[in-house]
């Protein structure tokens, strides 16, 4: 669980409804099921005209990962790879076949297929750089979704306004409902903010950030492999992959992985 996204969800919901409480309203009063149907509903079935229908669908699942940590396995790497390249040196490329099997990670484990098949590192380097590349696509497709969802609430909400402006109008007779009812149209106004810069547009930013330190990783271990088929010093290639780590991770295994 993403303590974080949590944290920020519920704070930005509160700092909301002490805004509504300590400006003498109430929650009921920012509460419209029309307007909820209209920016919410409107907007997330335009998504449906923008993008694919499994997309659409998928959204939902793809928000969840918002309220996920992951682990991307940096300091494993580090590990394993410096001690992948230690054997390398003693017993030659080939010895690194046994216990590829036994690898955690996917993309290491292909990285080191690659090589221990033979390939020279222009090729492994296309390879899996195509790999991660096609895998930033596909991420950054699904936050663009996101990032659609939230460039779209506003707009209904501004349509919603309009609707009840129209509907407010058409009974200026009655001057009792004019301010109910110009409440009500400015309501989903309200929603169209709220869906924008505290829901859609901050977990767009998550998704990005979370590619981000995916693709990191994924670049470090493939310079940890072409540094071991180059027959890189173990110790060089150790002081390369700990520039991609954070000062608090690169510190707790700095020592283990920079032996004489």
């Amino acid at each position: 669980m993403d303590i974080a996204t949590i944290i920020g969800f519920v704070g930005g919901l509160a700092m909301m409804m002490v805004g509504v409480f300590t400006s003498g309203g109430s929650i009921m009063g920012i509460i419209d099921i029309p307007s909820i149907f209209v920016t919410i509903g409107g907007s997330y079935f335009s998504l449906w005209i923008c993008a694919p229908m499994n997309e659409a669908v998928g959204i939902f699942g793809i928000i969840r990962r918002c309220f996920k940590t992951y682990d991307y396995g940096e300091k494993n790497a580090v590990q394993n790879m410096v001690a992948l390249s230690e054997k390398a040196r003693r017993e030659g490329i080939l010895a690194l076949e046994e216990g590829l099997d036994d690898l955690d990670d996917p993309f290491l484990k292909e990285g080191l297929r690659l090589m221990v098949d033979g390939n020279d590192g222009s090729q492994i380097r296309a390879i899996l750089e195509n790999e991660m590349a096609q895998a930033e696509s596909r991420h950054m497709e699904w936050a663009n979704i996101v990032i659609q969802w939230a460039g779209y609430a506003p707009g209904f909400g501004m349509m919603g306004t309009v609707i009840g402006l129209i509907g407010m109008l058409n009974n200026l007779e009655d001057k009792s409902s004019l301010g109910p009812n110009m409440a009500v149209a400015l309501i989903t106004t309200l929603y169209g903010s709220m869906l924008a810069n505290w829901l859609f547009g901050p977990l767009a930013a998550k998704l990005i950030w979370q590619n981000s330190c995916e693709m990191n990783s994924k670049e470090m271990i493939l310079e940890g492999i072409l540094s071991i088929q180059s027959g890189d010093n173990p110790r060089i290639l150790a002081q390369k992959l700990l520039t991609y780590l954070d000062p608090k991770t690169r510190k707790s295994i700095e020592a283990d992985v920079l032996k004489d």
